[in-house]
C-alpha cells in the first residue's frame, strides 16, 4: 500500500508542482471554453491526456521510445501554444472538430508529448512495480488534473458571472495570458 500512495502522490505533485507549471497551463487553456455544464467533455479530454502520458511511460520506461529531452522540453510548450491558439481562433464558435473525434486524438498525442516529459525520471524512480506502479502514477495524474480543472471551472463561473465576461471573452483572455505566459518557456527551450 505504501507503494501505491507514493506513486499515487508522485502523481499529484507532478501535476500541482508551481514550479513545472506547464501541466496546469495545459489544462488551463484545455477548459478555457467549457463550463460546468459540460463536464462530461471535460473529463473525457482530462482523460485522454492522462492516456497519452501514461502511454508515453509505458513506452519509455520499456525502451520501446527514446526522445531527445531537449526536443520534448521544446515541444511542450508548443502543445500549450497550439491548444491556446485553437481556442482564439474557435472562441465563441461550435467546435465541430470535437464531433469528429479528432479533439480528442490530439489530446492524447499533446498527453504522449508531455508524459515524455516526465519519463526519464519516472524510470529512474521505479522501485521495479512496472505498470502496476505506471497506473498509480496515473491516478494521481488524474485526481491531480480534476482538482485543477475544478478550480479552473469555478474560477470562469466566478468570472462569467459575477464579472460578467462573457464565455467568448473569457477564452480570449484566458488564452491569450498563457501565449504571454508561454513564449519565454519557447525563447529558452528553442533548440534550432
Amino acid at each position: 500500500m505504501s507503494d501505491f500512495w507514493l506513486y499515487f502522490n508522485l502523481g499529484l505533485h507532478h501535476v500541482l508542482d508551481w514550479q513545472a507549471y506547464d501541466h496546469i497551463l495545459f489544462l488551463i487553456v484545455l477548459c478555457a471554453a467549457y463550463t460546468f455544464s459540460s463536464w462530461k467533455k471535460i473529463l473525457i479530454l482530462v482523460t485522454m491526456f492522462t492516456i497519452g502520458h501514461t502511454l508515453s511511460l509505458v513506452l519509455a520506461s520499456y525502451g520501446v521510445v527514446k526522445v531527445s529531452s531537449s526536443l520534448i522540453e521544446f515541444l511542450i510548450p508548443i502543445t500549450i501554444l497550439i491548444t491556446a491558439l485553437f481556442n482564439l481562433f474557435t472562441a465563441g464558435k461550435e467546435k465541430k472538430v470535437e464531433k469528429l473525434g479528432i479533439f480528442y486524438m490530439v489530446t492524447i498525442f499533446f498527453g504522449i508529448i508531455h508524459g515524455l516529459g516526465f519519463a526519464s525520471f519516472f524510470t529512474a524512480l521505479d522501485t521495479g512495480g512496472g505498470i502496476l506502479n505506471l497506473l498509480e502514477f496515473a491516478l494521481g495524474i488524474e485526481a491531480a488534473q480534476i482538482i485543477v480543472v475544478i478550480l479552473i471551472l469555478i474560477i470562469a463561473f466566478i468570472f462569467q458571472t459575477i464579472f460578467r465576461f462573457n464565455k467568448r471573452d473569457w477564452v480570449l483572455v484566458v488564452s491569450s495570458l498563457v501565449i504571454g505566459m508561454i513564449i519565454p518557456m519557447l525563447i529558452d527551450n528553442w533548440i534550432f
